[in-house]
């Protein structure tokens, strides 16, 4: 499986709480923030919540 470069590119005020959870158990908490996470369903869920936040890369 592949890896996953999320990068968080605008805040969170304003967002939902289920929003807000998700970028933090994705490890984001600060704007251009980026993290490596496994392409993995779990995380896809969590991306696909605050696609609207954030970028993703595929990185090998």
């Amino acid at each position: 499986m592949g890896q996953l470069k999320i990068t968080q590119h605008k805040g969170l005020v304003g967002a939902k709480q289920n929003q807000k959870d998700s970028m933090r158990t994705l490890g984001l908490r600060k704007i251009r923030q980026s993290v490596v996470r496994p392409d993995t369903p779990d995380v896809r869920g969590l991306v696909n919540v605050v696609h609207h936040l954030v970028t993703v890369e595929e990185v090998d």
